[in-house]
């Protein structure tokens, strides 16, 4: 009989300690994640009976810290250690987790606490996103970024394909307040994790320009890093579109099955759960297609799977679990291809101290571009139909390959090595995706 030591994978990652406790953290964290993301919406419409609009404002009050706080997030990231931010932040999220069952337990839940507790918790995941993406490279070597964020998006889109039927069977058995402990449960065991890693992480470099940085100073390198980089400025606007009219379609996209569709919570769980075998197969191929075909051309197909998105609009009351789990696989397969390749393109381009920054930014304009689809598909829904918002947010999301198959990102082939200080100028040679609560937003990873 072989044993067990026999048995586990010798090449890569599979021998670095450190990266496997953080590996492990975010995998719990994504399984209770996903039961979360469908029981969070679903406590205001079951529970609370709010209107679409409501559920809309949810959306928007948990997506607004993106807006307020990411871009001094960055500068607070490149200037301290990121593990412990990032163990502040679960521990921080799991606590306000255990408020709702805590008061649904009290008769006392009511539509003003789910905002509060949206609001907090999106302050958290700002930081803890952030973060977690600069810390990577920090933790690994860079020609292992691409295997880290492969192996990390495995795992949340293996969450992805069973945490919506855990969390539909765990909403109809216990209700959906008591399904929302158990992703609080899942952040304390993340942070249990990142608590073990013993690497020691240095202090945040500065260059000798910046060595007494000012707040404003600072958001201005990051912004002129992003915006002045003639790739990452076409990958962020690429995303952002994504991110707007996905917001749009997917503010109301529970409300639609639910009333519209007449889909029970356990169904809708199942359906997505069956559809998200496409985030599996796109996050275990991302790598070998990058591999085989160049970086930019993986990163603009996988953009153009957005197209599968009309496939829910077209879902007729009479049969729409065809066509639901059709457009689940297509646009679940191409966020993975996209986000790993996106994302580790930036990380490997980045220099150290500028991670958090470059990250913040990017996080500023792809995530903060929600809040505002999510008010105008509530907006859109009380004024036009529910079915009319879902079209709209389907053709902007259909688009959102455009920026990058119009620009030089089409044409990166293999992942370059970070720039060296000075940072390139847009002179010079080398210069300067989110579905119903289930399928993440471009640029999650």
């Amino acid at each position: 009989m072989p044993q067990i030591g026999s048995l586990w994978p010798r090449g890569g990652l599979w021998r670095h300690g450190d990266f496997l406790k953080l590996w492990t953290g975010e995998t719990i964290s994504q399984f209770g994640s996903h039961v979360t993301a469908l029981a969070f919406p679903l406590v205001a419409i079951l529970v609370l009976e709010a209107s679409a609009f409501q559920v809309a404002l949810l959306g928007v009050i948990e997506m607004a810290p993106f807006i307020l706080l990411s871009l001094p997030a960055g500068v607070w990231v490149d200037r301290l250690r990121r593990r412990p931010i990032l163990i502040t932040s679960d521990v921080a999220r799991a606590l306000l987790l255990l408020t709702v069952p805590l008061a649904y337990a009290l008769d006392a839940l009511s539509i003003s606490q789910l905002y509060a507790v949206g609001f907090l918790f999106g302050v958290a995941t700002v930081f803890f996103d952030v973060s977690y993406q600069s810390y990577l490279p920090s933790l690994v070597p860079r020609d292992r970024l691409v295997e880290g964020n492969s192996k990390l998006e495995i795992s949340r889109s293996g969450a992805q394909l069973t945490g919506p039927g855990l969390a539909g069977a765990l909403i109809e058995a216990l209700t959906a307040p008591v399904a929302v402990f158990v992703d609080a449960v899942s952040f304390l065991a993340s942070a249990g994790f990142l608590l073990r890693i013993r690497r020691a992480e240095r202090a945040p470099e500065r260059s000798e320009a910046t060595a007494k940085p000012s707040m404003r100073s600072e958001l201005r390198e990051g912004l002129a890093y992003v915006l002045g980089h003639r790739h990452l400025r076409w990958i962020a606007a690429s995303t952002a579109t994504f991110n707007l009219f996905g917001s749009v379609m997917f503010a109301i996209f529970l409300v639609f099955a639910v009333r519209e569709l007449g889909l029970r919570p356990g169904v809708i769980g199942l359906v997505f759960a069956v559809g998200n075998v496409g985030a599996l197969a796109g996050a275990v191929l991302a790598n070998r297609i990058a591999a085989r075909i160049g970086v930019g051309p993986t990163i603009v197909i996988g953009a153009a799977f957005g197209g599968g998105s009309l496939l829910y609009a077209l879902a007729p009351a009479s049969s729409p679990i065809p066509f639901l789990i059709a457009a689940q696989v297509l646009v679940s397969f191409g966020i993975p291809v996209y986000n790993i390749t996106q994302v580790s393109f930036r990380q490997a381009i980045t220099p150290e101290r500028l991670q958090g920054r470059m990250n913040s930014v990017m996080r500023f304009i792809v995530w903060g571009v929600m809040p505002l689809g999510s008010l105008a598909g509530g907006a859109l829904a009380t004024a036009a139909g529910l079915r009319t918002a879902i079209w709209v947010g389907a053709a902007g999301t259909s688009l959102a390959f455009l920026p990058v198959l119009l620009s030089s990102v089409r044409s990166l082939r293999a992942m370059p090595e970070p720039y060296a200080e000075p940072l390139p100028s847009e002179g010079s040679a080398e210069g300067g995706m989110l579905g119903p609560t289930q399928l993440p937003a471009a640029d999650e990873g």
